[in-house]
């Protein structure tokens, strides 16, 4: 009797643990990633030579804020969806801006970025 009491109470223990287990979640949203890379529309657009020191302030931010996979797969949605629907985007430059700001990150700043693919 005692063994089956400890063994309801070790189930409801487990099950208790998986409820209330953290679940993965990204914490940054498209605001932020927005904010972050506002400064660099002129070098996206080729308005200037090279990215403003606010704009690679703003990447090495967002690569730092972006610390879960699931950051990394939000921030990278964010730049796609912005890439997309930005007028003027020059592709090659957006593509280049991470390692304009020497910040390595693991995909490419493009309207065709597979963000699933994120690592």
């Amino acid at each position: 009797m005692a063994r089956m009491t400890l063994l309801k109470f070790a189930c409801v223990l487990l099950v208790s643990m998986v409820l209330v287990a953290p679940r993965a979640e990204a914490t940054l949203s498209c605001g932020t990633v927005t904010k972050n890379i506002a400064q660099c529309v002129t070098y996206l657009k080729g308005t200037v030579t090279s990215p403003s020191t606010a704009c690679c302030t703003g990447v090495t931010t967002l690569k730092n804020l972006a610390t879960t996979l699931e950051d990394k797969k939000t921030a990278c949605g964010c730049l796609k969806t912005a890439a997309s629907s930005m007028t003027g985007l020059d592709t090659k430059r957006a593509a280049e801006l991470p390692g304009e700001c020497n910040v390595s990150i693991s995909y490419a700043i493009s309207p065709n970025t597979d963000c699933s693919k994120v690592s």
